[in-house]
């Protein structure tokens, strides 16, 4: 027979019916005098006036992108690209785009070539290697940028 949590009227008048045994658990006592062990008092599941706990604290990015609200890291000292004279003799000019990650003492960490005239990408990467920025502080803790440099190049 399976047993069923549900009522149901039953079919037959029982012969014998068994009684059941529903005591209430024990009653514990804690530091506030009723409710349950741990528990905040005799209020049930914080709908008492327990207040509520503060929210995490928001981590701290390890780098920052600019673009929207966010500024370009400040440039505090730029050494200028050499313009290779097989480009030069070439006529070749345009702008060189490269990737950077800024580090928090405001070196350039990370550089890549994104797009620009090939025969300028070592000269503009060699340069831009030894640029130096401001530290960039975000809640007064510094943090790394991660950037994107134009390098441009031009005859005349």
């Amino acid at each position: 027979m399976v047993k069923s949590h549900a009522f149901v009227a039953p079919t037959v008048i029982p012969k014998k019916i068994e009684a059941v045994n529903e005591a209430a658990p024990p009653q514990v006592q804690n530091q506030t005098g009723t409710g349950i062990p741990g528990g905040i008092g005799d209020t049930m599941g914080g709908l008492g006036t327990a207040p509520a706990p503060p929210p995490p604290p928001k981590a701290m990015p390890q780098r920052i992108h600019v673009g929207g609200n966010v500024e370009n890291a400040k440039l505090v000292r730029k050494v200028t690209p050499q313009y290779p004279s097989i480009a030069r003799a070439a006529h070749i000019s345009g702008t060189v785009v490269l990737h950077a990650v800024i580090a928090k003492n405001g070196t350039v960490q990370q550089l890549k070539y994104v797009s620009g005239p090939a025969l300028l990408m070592a000269s503009a990467m060699n340069a831009v290697r030894e640029w130096r920025y401001e530290p960039t502080e975000l809640n007064g803790q510094p943090v790394e940028v991660d950037t994107t440099i134009q390098v441009v190049y031009s005859l005349g």
